[in-house]
């Protein structure tokens, strides 16, 4: 997976009319998918194709990043997670990992502010203690700063990988019935999630995947059981509002049983 934009930044650009009712026509065409995912890959290869150095498809990635945050905010989606560094993105040369951390960092910082007054509540997953100490500081006065907000909810996956994930619940699990806290014969799905970094959130209905690739890449395993998953050739940095609602149309024509079959 190309690594992805790793914060969010809200356009600050007056909505056109021609938007307002392309959202307003997507609402009343169906339901609006509650929790969209989206794995946000072919930075580096859109950097590529345009004669550019990765880093520069990163940084353009961030501007995809705010459009579509900003987009599913105004159609109501409730909950937007983005795949922004894999557990095996540490495994890139270091320059480009050095950047993207710094990227991190500067982006946070310069964010924080503009997901507070639009009410977006920032929130982090994944194996945070590996990333560097002002990465971690700058994550967490942002999501302290918007703690409270309840307009969506944006996760950033960061260092995230759901095999950690789940091996780390199951850990946690073993280590409760260990010291007599927890019953074995009752863990049930619902202690999984419980002990899982998304606790607390929805499962996605609607996961995201550019540049073409079909696969899921470690991201969010158990939590897409049931999600609508969408492929688009684009890569993450040409994926912007009109793609997500190229998305959300697709999730619209779906029919979601959830294993079951419609009767008449």
């Amino acid at each position: 997976m190309d690594t992805a934009p790793p914060a969010v930044a809200l356009t600050g650009v007056t909505q056109t009319e021609s938007d307002r009712a392309a959202q307003a026509a997507l609402q009343a065409r169906g339901p609006i998918p509650a929790h969209v995912a989206c794995i946000m890959d072919g930075n580096g290869r859109w950097a590529k194709a345009q004669g550019k150095r990765r880093v520069t498809g990163h940084r353009e990635g961030v501007v995809s990043v705010r459009d579509v945050t900003e987009a599913a905010a105004q159609i109501g989606v409730g909950y937007l997670t983005l795949y922004t560094f894999s557990t095996e993105n540490w495994g890139r040369p270091a320059a480009e990992v050095s950047a993207l951390m710094e990227l991190l960092v500067r982006t946070v910082r310069k964010e924080a502010e503009k997901l507070h007054e639009n009410g977006i509540r920032l929130h982090a997953i994944g194996d945070l203690g590996r990333l560097p100490d002002r990465g971690q500081r700058e994550l967490r006065e942002a999501c302290e700063l918007t703690a409270a907000n309840e307009r969506m909810t944006l996760t950033l996956a960061l260092s995230y990988g759901a095999r950690w994930e789940i091996a780390r619940a199951a850990r946690q699990i073993a280590e409760e019935a260990a010291a007599g806290r927890l019953d074995p014969a009752a863990v049930t799905e619902e202690t999984v999630e419980a002990h899982l970094a998304t606790r607390g959130l929805p499962d996605p209905d609607l996961l995201v995947r550019t540049a073409g690739e079909f696969r899921v890449s470690n991201f969010l395993l158990w939590q897409i059981a049931y999600a609508e998953l969408y492929v688009t050739e684009r890569p993450w940095p040409a994926f912007r509002r009109d793609a997500l609602y190229d998305a959300v149309r697709s999730y619209q024509d779906r029919d979601r049983r959830f294993g079951g079959v419609r009767e008449g």
